[in-house]
């Protein structure tokens, strides 16, 4: 074997051992993400959301009274 063919093979054997420790590392480091967004953010996100519907609740209850009393009074002032 020539000595060039050893070197590209060395370095193919190389990129080859690189890459799969990336995928390896890679597949661990999705896993451990997906295992964070599930036990830290979406909790979060389900908690903020169920306070903010709770707010939009309040609020929308609020411009109802408020419309419901502008009609009274807009119909008193009819002619």
């Amino acid at each position: 074997m020539s000595d060039f063919n050893r070197r590209v093979e060395e370095t193919s054997a190389r990129v080859n051992r690189k890459v799969s420790n990336a995928a390896e590392r890679l597949e661990k480091e999705s896993a451990d993400l997906i295992a964070y967004l599930n036990r830290e953010v979406v909790p979060a996100v389900r908690d903020q959301s169920s306070r903010a519907l709770r707010i939009a609740a309040e609020k929308l209850r609020s411009f109802a009274d408020f419309m419901d009393e502008h009609k009274n009074t807009d119909e008193t002032k009819k002619p």
